[in-house]
């Protein structure tokens, strides 16, 4: 009997470990950067609890006075209800996510810390990776 219910396990555990690989290759990579303007927001706040793989979300900021573009990201922190502002997508990447998320499409990102450096510059302490989901 315990030699069927360690068969039956196995066999969950795979389908389990199948099915995170598919979702894993449904996503295609996207861009590749380090977070804008990290010393002027709550990051610091934060750090500690930031690490490879943090799931982080994008907001387009249609009323940002100094590009038309700005895309903010945010950090759910574990100690909070709200969202932790910690940076923006650098301006040279930000145009064409500023229009996806613009048309209805901020949902599509899956974006993910890659990089954590608490001994770099402020600008290049966060690494992010945005992939595309499927819709």
């Amino acid at each position: 009997m315990s030699d069927f219910k360690s068969m039956i396990t196995s066999t969950e555990s795979k389908s389990e470990a199948q099915k995170a690989q598919a979702e894993a290759t449904q996503r295609l990579y996207f861009i590749h950067f380090d977070l804008a303007g990290f010393s002027y927001y709550d990051g610091a706040l934060v750090f500690d609890q930031l690490h490879i793989g943090s799931q982080l979300h994008l907001q387009y900021e249609r009323d940002n006075p100094h590009d038309e573009h700005a895309v903010a990201v945010y950090f759910d922190s574990i100690n909070s209800e709200c969202r932790t502002k910690l940076g923006y997508v650098p301006s040279q990447h930000n145009k064409t996510i500023a229009k996806l998320c613009q048309m209805g499409y901020a949902d599509i990102f899956d974006v993910r810390v890659v990089r954590v450096n608490a001994g770099a510059h402020p600008e290049h302490q966060i690494s992010v990776t945005v992939h595309l989901l499927p819709r």
